[in-house]
């Protein structure tokens, strides 16, 4: 049976807290499970006015949102924030949800507190609640009408396909109602978001029982604000204004000062990071307010971090797997971090705020370790911490390898290579996904690279894993199933990214010698890179490299079956291929000419009709059409027959002057 949404409008009109309560404990039941369909427009033209359903939708949110300003018991005003979730699904329905006089009664029965921004819009929230109630009254007898305030007028947000970064937007969800995202930055440095997978916190009204009520509407407060938020960026607008991030953030750091369950604190991370991936300047305002340093005493928080020397996490092998609800925390703040982070390895850091991202690093290590319940959740950990990690500068990243070295460790060149062992299993598995492999694949491809870049043992280590010497050289490279054939054959992918990313973390562990490149992956795979790095001619070696220094002790043996098979490579291919009959066998030199002939004209015609264009390699090693080189040395041969032609016609005492 659907549940008369004008009936319950009536009932909230007539202050009956009983009745209300029935009504949308039976709306709650009906639509807590239905899914919004997915609108790409982001003009404010998307609210579709003749629907009288949106109409009665928008007309409950606006009735709810007066109501709930009065004192209502806690279990009618559970539900009342219940059916304000669900509504808040649907961008087209938001109604006065994304008023301001909204935004800050959500704030404020969510647990935040906003006393400034209270005292200042006090008499604006009067006056929209008296014109709210007002057309509440006049809804309940003339039913449909539509609404006559268009200050509440939501706008939609556009949806794209990607992603922390590097990479990714938000995606979102609503199961429990809640957006759950992924994200990928612009160039300008602002946020898409587009819809993606369920929350994995499942509803479960049997510990909503058990809680108290007041912290259940809390919750509900804070879901509610999540949706609006993410659908309308008018309300993120509005709600940066507000300073509710502010709020937010003194919320935050006195639960994390005094523990505050984690059920309540995940919620408000997650609005949180939706606050700082879709404003940029609140990003910046939480950096400012050393958002780095109290998000990441909440991870040691969360993860009961025991600490050894220096920038050493101790780790329990006994330890139990951390918990789902832990793990979510951990997400989120992941996330959060990457947003105010994500520029940081452009920076060079100070002394005391190198000391703070090498304890961040040293607890980020710690995440990748970690063994969770799921293995999704902590492949979702662990692509975090990759995001987080690619965006710290570099010179800090040298804590992942400075910890002790115990039997159980990898180890390489005396120093523990746990952490880089994590990550080549993590490359390993992205690599084997073909959905949004852009997004889940480069973050990890960059911070192997600069890791190899900066750090000689990462190196080394990624290189016996991934290059170790050669010996069947009778398959192509890309055929090959291993490590490196998987990233041989991204050579050649479609997306420019990925195939720039990985061909990289090739050039990188061969030193970026090109003659050793070329070995490991056949020149026609190479070209891609040795082009776009003006290497075309082969002349760059490890010691021309500006990482020279750290390539210096590196060497490449040739195996037994490599020196053997070597005079038969085609380098081109990268393979020992099979013997080919010679084409101009038995033929005479007059027939070679002439063969030859046929090919410059037939490839003259394919130039001239635009289907080919024959290039060559400059001195600077890279591409430019062939014509243009051919016409550059014309041009130089018809000025020396010019000169010659003028010397022969000047008179001999000038010409023997001009010789001198």
């Amino acid at each position: 049976m659907v549940p008369d949404v004008q009936k319950i409008i009536e009932s909230i009109s007539q202050g009956d807290q009983d009745t209300v309560q029935v009504l949308l404990d039976s709306y709650n039941t009906q639509f807590r499970k239905t899914k919004v369909r997915d609108h790409s427009s982001d003009s404010e033209s998307d609210t579709d006015t003749d629907d009288p359903d949106l109409l009665l939708r928008e007309h409950l949110a606006s009735a709810l949102l007066c109501f709930i300003n009065n004192q209502l018991q806690p279990a009618v005003l559970r539900v009342c924030l219940q059916t304000l979730r669900i509504v808040s699904r649907d961008r087209r329905a938001l109604g006065t949800m994304v008023t301001e006089s909204a935004l800050l009664t959500l704030a404020h029965l969510g647990g935040i507190s906003l006393h400034q921004a209270c005292r200042q819009k006090e008499e604006k929230a009067e006056d929209q609640s008296a014109r709210t109630h007002s057309q509440i009254h006049r809804r309940a007898a003339s039913g449909c009408e539509e609404v006559a305030n268009a200050d509440a007028t939501p706008l939609a947000v556009s949806s794209v396909d990607s992603p922390s970064c590097p990479v990714e937007v938000v995606c979102a969800s609503t199961t429990n109602d809640l957006v759950h995202t992924c994200y990928k930055w612009t160039d300008d440095g602002h946020v898409m978001l587009a819809r993606g997978k369920r929350d994995i916190k499942e509803e479960n009204s049997d510990e909503e029982e058990i809680e108290e009520d007041g912290e259940v509407c809390r919750k509900e407060a804070i879901k509610v604000l999540c949706n609006v938020i993410y659908n309308s960026p008018r309300a993120q607008e509005r709600a940066s204004t507000l300073r509710i991030l502010q709020g937010l953030w003194e919320s935050l750091k006195q639960g994390i000062g005094s523990r505050e369950p984690s059920s309540g604190r995940f919620y408000k991370l997650r609005l949180l990071f939706l606050l700082t991936a879709l404003r940029p300047e609140l990003r910046l305002q939480l950096q400012q307010e050393r958002g780095v340093a109290v998000l990441t005493k909440a991870l040691e928080q969360c993860l009961a971090v025991r600490w050894g020397e220096g920038y050493e996490v101790l780790s329990d092998s006994t330890a139990h797997p951390i918990s789902k609800d832990v793990s979510q925390e951990v997400i989120e703040i992941l996330k959060t971090l990457f947003n105010i982070a994500h520029r940081f390895h452009r920076q060079q850091p100070d002394e005391e705020d190198a000391a703070l991202y090498r304890r961040l690093v040293a607890v980020l290590r710690h995440c990748l370790l970690l063994s969770c319940d799921g293995e999704g959740t902590l492949e979702e950990i662990q692509g975090h911490t990759v995001n987080v990690l690619s965006a710290l500068p570099l010179t800090c990243l040298d804590v992942l390898l400075s910890v002790h070295v115990d039997k159980a460790s990898h180890k390489w060149e005396g120093v523990n290579m746990d952490c880089v062992h994590t990550l080549l299993l993590f490359m390993d598995r992205r690599l084997n996904r073909t959905q949004k492999l852009k997004e889940k694949l480069t973050p990890i491809l960059n911070l192997l690279t600069e890791s190899s870049r900066a750090h000689r043992e990462t190196r080394h280590y990624l290189r016996q894993k991934i290059l170790p010497p050669l010996r069947d050289v009778a398959i192509r490279p890309e055929h090959d199933t291993t490590l490196r054939g998987q990233l041989v054959r991204l050579m050649t992918h479609v997306d420019t990214d990925v195939k720039n990313c990985a061909a990289e973390l090739l050039f990188v562990l061969c030193k970026e010698n090109v003659t050793r490149f070329v070995k490991y992956t056949g020149y026609g795979n190479a070209a891609g890179l040795l082009a776009g790095q003006g290497l075309l001619n082969g002349r760059r070696n490890s010691g021309d490299s500006q990482y020279a220094s750290q390539y210096s002790s590196d060497s490449d043996s040739d195996t037994e079956e490599y020196r053997e098979a070597k005079a038969r490579i085609n380098l081109v291919t990268g393979r020992v291929e099979a013997e080919q009959p010679d084409p101009m066998e038995g033929m005479t030199e007059e027939e070679k000419e002439e063969e030859a002939r046929r090919l410059i004209s037939m490839i003259n015609r394919l130039s001239q009709d635009q289907i080919i264009q024959p290039m060559g390699v400059t001195v600077e090693g890279r591409l430019t059409p062939l014509w243009s080189q051919m016409r550059g040395c014309t041009l130089y041969e018809e000025e020396e027959e010019d000169e010659e032609e003028d010397m022969d016609l000047m008179p001999e005492g000038r010409k023997d002057k001009k010789m001198e």
